[in-house]
């Protein structure tokens, strides 16, 4: 279960404007919740809303994985902050392919890809002058995942994107860094989510196990809550990471083998 900490500074990112994609559940809504909480102004998206999206945050419906729709949103959340202080790219989707990579048709390979890094890397180049308006201390922090280091088969298209988000947050982190914009990565294990309980029952149906014997395996003894994640991204955004860029955070409760 997870731990909610003893204490919260409310005004952590007082005077802070945010963007985050993908805030209407799972992950992303934990994300904007856990900013709100520390004072920030918050704008996030997706294609609709959910009972879960953080109510004190302003939401704009839109579709990032085009580049048309990356435009359309990023120009309304800059007119409704002003500007920006920190970019939390979370927008993610993926769905298992059992017969392998082969089984992956070509048009979700394209999908995977608009999704899970594409969208990122054109919220950020959106933004960036925005960033640098900032001034020094802007932070860009990208959601991946643990499959960009541990990919499996039925989930190759999504684990290529990831392993593209985390190169580009190297490379973007190294060119950042000159005018003092932080750029990290954040890579969760087994997270209960919507998203990725559904990807978790097509294996458990497909090798006749309960939902809860996916996640049996994490060292740590359960698996992650959005907090969780949330925590690392506010961590990340925090002037306590203020030496911290170029980074790829593990938070997986310990399952990675490698890394």
């Amino acid at each position: 279960m997870f731990k909610t900490p003893a204490s919260s500074d409310p005004s952590e990112f007082a005077g802070k404007r945010v963007i985050v994609t993908g805030g209407s559940r799972g992950i992303g809504a934990a994300i904007v919740q856990r900013f709100l909480d520390g004072g920030a102004s918050v704008v996030t998206t997706a294609r609709s809303a959910t009972d879960e999206t953080p109510k004190g945050a302003t939401f704009i419906p839109g579709d990032i994985s085009t580049l048309a729709g990356v435009q359309a949103f990023t120009a309304a959340a800059l007119g409704e902050l002003g500007g920006v202080d920190i970019v939390v790219n979370n927008a993610a989707a993926a769905r298992a392919h059992l017969g392998g990579i082969s089984s992956i048709p070509d048009e979700e390979w394209v999908d995977a890809l608009d999704i899970n890094y594409l969208s990122a890397v054109r919220v950020t180049g959106a933004l960036l002058p925005a960033l640098r308006e900032s001034g020094a201390g802007g932070v860009v922090v990208n959601i991946s995942s643990g499959a960009a280091v541990l990919p499996a088969a039925p989930l190759a298209h999504y684990a290529a994107a990831k392993a593209a988000l985390n190169a580009y947050g190297k490379a973007l982190a190294a060119e950042l860094a000159p005018v003092g914009i932080r750029v990290a990565t954040v890579m969760p294990g087994n997270v209960l989510t919507p998203g990725a309980d559904a990807i978790r029952q097509t294996f458990a149906d497909a090798m006749g196990v309960p939902l809860e014997a996916t996640t049996s395996a994490v060292p740590l003894g359960r698996p992650g809550d959005p907090r969780d994640i949330a925590e690392a991204v506010a961590y990340l955004a925090s002037d306590r990471a203020q030496w911290v860029t170029g980074a790829n955070l593990v938070v997986d409760g310990g399952e990675l083998p490698v890394f």
